[in-house]
């Protein structure tokens, strides 16, 4: 019927089209059938665990996999039906080495301008001959009350690369990269969701489904304290692309915003260096109007739809703006630095520095390139950058004087389309010269197959018999009464005879004796309950075909499968 159906559609384009009728047929006969049987196998690709919205690339159980794929395969395989089957192969998540999660999981302090004041450092990080590990706890006591035995914190801080020079430095830093930085949206007109994390920035974008989409959204910072702070400075790297009227896209300081955008006071920044269609950062704007004060930041976007009274007409206006980070500046201590990060745990009633464990640094990630698609673009790994194809080459260079079975948790940033920021981190052991990962997947197979109209999990393993199971039944019932005649047609055109009027006649129950023999003898002797097998063999009923019996084992007993 489905040609029949096809058929008709192709018969129309005849009327309306010039392709001849001779194609027409050729794509009828290349169409599958509708009750079209077929057997398959797929690997999971990074871009499906991406549509299951794993980030990760693997799934966390079996029966997560059971539950996402079979809509996959709806998509890749529309036109099989009623026993058709695919293996499925997969990464299954079976979990980190013991002891990852602990600093995966850690609380995170981040050190302060007063931090580094404390040490002896009066700057935005530590001076290059300050050993920071020895600072530290020190500022942990201080600024974490009430800790508990064994709480674990990973300190995060910046260490300049050479002594700084007097001049600007950041007091307030938000870098958008993979994250909102505690930034709020606010829809004030439109459904669309115009403000969205990217991997190198933040994106105010209206132009959906091909057309240019009536919106205005905010994304609005968290509160910025600036008591005592004076002289102050503001600076933003940003992108603006498609724009037809820049003023649409503003950014705006309200000293009275309490959460709702709409009556607060909002007074708008006036760059010299707007934002162009290249990502580049503005002059350092005077922003002394907000010494000492308590602020809030906004960026305001606003997109205007295309006229529908002129489609042909572009009267529309979704500009594209990319912010990939914002500085409030003092003046103070500049130089270079390398982010770094220690983990040190609460044991006895001090802090103390964690042995074996290696946190890896912006300068860290730069060593291993700076180019798009490189670890160092954005200082983390992420589903197309796996630390996988890094990190051993990483260890080598690094740790190449490892003993033989010694032990290093190796610990970074992430980057997930579907979950933002993470830190993430395996263990890894020197064995035979070489750093060697904890395996934390594997790669599995499920089967599926199609009943009743949907892909479900299935086991069903397919044989076509051939001569080796061919062997067994003409050697176990050559003279087996009532076998003798059917077996000795077996033997001499490998097929069954399924005309019931010819004397080697092989009847519904006597095949489903010698296949339940071979199952347990043959092809499945130590096969579990609910194990499923479908059995394809050659007859002859007056032209040569071919036919299947399938068969599930349940109690220990082989039988007819009714549901094959």
């Amino acid at each position: 019927m489905k040609k029949a159906i096809y058929l008709l559609a192709l018969v129309g384009a005849v009327l309306t089209g010039c392709d001849p009728l001779d194609d027409i047929n050729n794509e009828i006969d290349a169409l599958p059938a509708a009750a079209n049987v077929g057997e398959f196998e797929y690997t999971l690709t990074d871009e499906d665990y991406e549509n299951f919205n794993l980030g990760f690339g693997n799934f966390d159980s079996e029966e997560q996999a059971k539950d996402s794929i079979p809509s996959l395969l709806s998509e890749l395989y529309p036109l099989y039906g009623q026993n058709s089957s695919v293996l499925v192969n997969y990464n299954l998540y079976i979990g980190n080495a013991e002891g990852v999660s602990d600093y995966t999981n850690s609380d995170i302090y981040e050190l302060t301008n007063s931090d580094y004041a404390s040490t002896g450092s009066d700057a935005f990080g530590f001076y290059p001959n300050v050993n920071a590990t020895s600072e530290i706890p020190d500022v942990l006591a201080t600024q974490i009350s009430a800790p508990t035995e064994g709480q674990i914190v990973l300190a995060k801080y910046d260490q300049y690369t050479e002594t700084p020079t007097v001049g600007l430095a950041s007091i307030v830093e938000y870098n958008f990269v993979g994250s909102f930085e505690g930034w709020t949206s606010v829809e004030e007109s439109g459904a669309d969701a115009v403000w969205t994390s990217e991997s190198g920035y933040v994106q105010g974008n209206g132009f959906f489904n091909g057309t240019q989409n009536s919106n205005v959204e905010w994304l609005v910072s968290p509160t910025v304290d600036l008591a005592g702070e004076d002289n102050l400075k503001f600076q933003i790297t940003q992108e603006l692309d498609f724009a037809g009227d820049t003023s649409l896209i503003k950014i705006l300081v309200s000293t009275d915003y309490s959460g709702d955008v709409l009556t607060a006071t909002w007074d708008e920044i006036t760059l010299a260096n707007p934002a162009t269609g290249d990502m580049a950062s503005s002059e350092d704007y005077d922003f002394s109007a907000y010494d000492g004060q308590q602020i809030n930041i906004a960026f305001k976007y606003t997109s205007i739809a295309d006229d529908p009274l002129t489609p042909t007409e572009d009267e529309g206006d979704a500009a594209r703006w990319r912010i990939q980070d914002l500085a409030i500046k003092t003046l103070g201590a500049t130089g270079e630095t390398n982010s770094k990060g220690e983990y040190f745990i609460y044991t006895s009633g001090s802090w103390e520095a964690v042995e074996n464990i290696y946190y890896l640094s912006s300068a860290d990630f730069d060593s291993m390139g700076t180019g798009s698609g490189q670890p160092g673009q954005y200082d983390n790994f992420s589903s197309s950058v796996s630390p996988d194809n890094y990190l051993p080459t990483f260890l080598e260079l690094n740790f190449p004087y490892g003993q033989e079975e010694e032990e290093l948790f190796v610990i970074y940033d992430y980057y997930s389309s579907s979950t933002g920021a993470q830190i993430r981190g395996n263990l890894y052991t020197f064995t035979n010269g070489m750093w060697n990962a904890h395996e934390s997947t594997i790669e599995t197979s499920l089967k599926f197959g199609f009943d009743n109209g949907a892909w479900v999990p299935d086991n069903t393993i397919r044989v076509t018999l051939t001569g080796t199971e061919f062997s067994y039944i003409i050697s176990e019932y050559g003279t087996t009464p009532g076998f003798e005649e059917p077996v000795a047609s077996l033997n001499q055109y490998s097929n069954f005879d399924r005309r019931s009027s010819d004397p080697a006649y092989w009847s519904e129950d006597m095949l489903k004796t010698v296949f339940i023999d071979l199952l347990e003898n043959v092809l499945a002797p130590g096969a579990e309950d609910e194990q499923k097998y479908v059995l394809s063999y050659a007859i002859y009923d007056g032209s040569s075909g071919v036919e299947q019996m399938a068969f599930i084992k349940l109690n220990g007993e082989w039988d007819i499968n009714p549901e094959g």
